[in-house]
């Protein structure tokens, strides 16, 4: 959107908005990794905690999250 231009609700934001909301109320779905096929892991820390995603073919095998402790908050990033 640029400044000066009308915002149009339509169908197909409408139903954008619907399946976010439906997304964000319910629980991701874990799936079983198959025997073939490569692991991606995404990973991110900052200063209050750690989260990661372990995932395969596009979907979720597993994920962890959790906040740091207050001695860990020192370490430095790569080591947290």
């Amino acid at each position: 959107m640029r400044k000066g231009e009308n915002f149009v609700w339509n169908e197909e934001r409408e139903k954008s908005f619907e399946e976010l909301k439906k997304r964000l109320v319910s629980a991701p779905v874990l799936t079983l990794p198959s025997g073939s096929g490569i692991f991606q892991i995404y990973s991110d820390a900052s200063k209050k905690g750690l989260g990661s995603v372990l995932m395969q073919h596009g979907k979720v095998i597993a994920y962890a999250s959790r906040q740091l402790k207050p001695y860990e908050v020192n370490y430095p990033t790569h080591e947290q």
